[in-house]
């Protein structure tokens, strides 16, 4: 269990630099090569948690469409690829908002599991997962699938010469 624990604390750690580095990058293709790498941590602590169908379904899904849609997006926009300066006078605000938001989020999950532990019992088959998904979910999972295909045909319109 305790390796489990180290494992979990490296991948966070990684996970939340990287998320910062999403926000703190002014080249918008590194930003989207940081999130590759948040998105690849969640998956990763999928994999500890015991949910390999998930953590497989999270790289193909999130690495392997919505960041290449991110990629081509930036491509087809033609949006300057070198540093932009976006400071301006709303980092404090920015702050503040953040700090109130985790703040919120922390209060809310320790009132809401408190020292509850999480128990992996055994690993759900990944037959009673796909059924969930295509039975209880499918609407949810079509409109992702459509708002991917408008974010395609929109950066398409965009690109497209006039």
């Amino acid at each position: 269990m305790v390796a489990q624990n180290v494992a979990f604390w490296i991948i966070a750690i990684a996970m939340v630099l990287s998320a910062i580095g999403v926000v703190r990058t002014s080249n918008v293709v590194h930003a989207a090569l940081y999130l590759v790498i948040v998105l690849a941590g969640a998956a990763a602590q999928y994999i500890l948690l015991a949910a390999e169908f998930v953590a497989w379904v999270q790289v193909l899904i999130y690495i392997g469409a919505v960041v290449i849609l991110f990629l081509f997006g930036i491509m087809l926009t033609r949006s300057p690829m070198g540093d932009l300066d976006l400071d301006n006078s709303q980092r404090m605000p920015a702050f503040v908002a953040s700090l109130a938001l985790v703040g919120t989020l922390t209060a809310l999950l320790v009132d809401a599991f408190g020292n509850s532990k999480v128990v992996i019992d055994a690993p759900t088959k990944t037959s009673v997962l796909s059924s969930d998904i295509f039975r209880l979910y499918i609407v949810p999972f079509e409109a992702v699938s459509i708002l991917l295909l408008a974010a395609l045909v929109g950066a398409i319109v965009l690109a497209r010469r006039d």
